[in-house]
């Protein structure tokens, strides 16, 4: 709780001395991005050898935020997808993902507003552990799916960047599947389709040019339960680097780190990374 504690002082410090930006002006602000990453390798008769593979990635970032008198409403859909294909290995799922956040504020004073969130996440397809086996889920849809909400206090300097701190977090995980919920997957008790916790809830979004077509996007949350060894702390932390060659093609990275022990006992990691179409809308 501590590293928590020093966390959220951390932000608010940063927060302090953040660039200005011009404040929301009252109406909607919509906008984001639909982007297909595509990579692809070929052999033949390779004297140090190659495997022949595929790959290709959906995205879709979209925002839609709402800013009337003293109320501002956010709200962000993220949509990932991925295949990839080769010789060895056939075809195999590199990414599934639906997420919704919503956020919305009422001023207190200054840049700050009550708050109340809320965050969706799930998976469309099965998921597998190829190098384990191909043909026995370890996911599925709605096994797991994440709903976490609470109240709390926003700092808001634009629509990008703001952190949301809510000290009564209710995070509910979902294993709608009773082979995986038997054996007691994603943190649920075994024979049970819910986990239900109570905790600490720490958001953070950013985003910034760099230079002229190279956007950084930063989104961060960590999560202390209240209920259950409130010290192992859930951090999620996602990196989404734009850099547009013209109004169609781009080169996009995306990382996403994860911690929760409930999940796995280890850090998780993900990076997909191509060159692609890019429509912004």
């Amino acid at each position: 709780m501590k590293k928590l504690v020093t966390l959220v002082l951390v932000l608010s410090f940063v927060a302090s001395f953040a660039q200005d930006e011009e404040a929301p002006k009252d109406g909607w602000k919509k906008g984001g991005t639909f982007s297909v990453l595509l990579n692809q390798s070929s052999f033949k008769n390779w004297a140090t050898g190659g495997d022949n593979a595929f790959a290709g990635n959906l995205n879709v970032n979209y925002d839609a935020n709402l800013s009337k008198g003293d109320l501002t409403w956010d709200n962000k859909f993220i949509v990932a997808y991925g295949l990839a294909n080769s010789d060895s290995k056939g075809t195999i799922k590199t990414d599934d993902r639906f997420e919704i956040n919503s956020l919305l504020g009422k001023k207190a004073k200054g840049n700050w507003y009550y708050s109340m969130f809320v965050n969706f996440m799930t998976q469309f397809t099965d998921g597998y552990d190829y190098g384990v086996s191909d043909e026995i889920a370890i996911s599925k849809l709605f096994a797991p799916a994440y709903l976490t909400l609470g109240p709390g206090m926003l700092w808001k300097k634009s629509d990008n960047f703001k952190i949301n701190i809510s000290p009564a977090t209710g995070k509910f995980t979902f294993v709608m599947d009773d082979t995986l919920s038997d054996v007691g997957a994603f943190g649920v008790d075994p024979g049970e389709n819910i986990r239900t916790e109570l905790g600490f809830y720490v958001g953070a979004y950013h985003k910034t040019d760099l230079m002229k077509n190279i956007s950084l996007e930063n989104i961060v949350t960590l999560y202390s339960n209240y209920l259950d060894q409130p010290e192992n702390i859930d951090i999620s932390h996602q990196l989404n680097l734009v850099m547009q060659v013209n109004k169609y093609i781009s080169a996009n990275l995306g990382l996403h780190t994860i911690y929760d022990d409930n999940m796995r006992q280890e850090i998780q990691f993900k990076e997909v990374f191509g060159v692609g179409f890019n429509y912004t809308f």
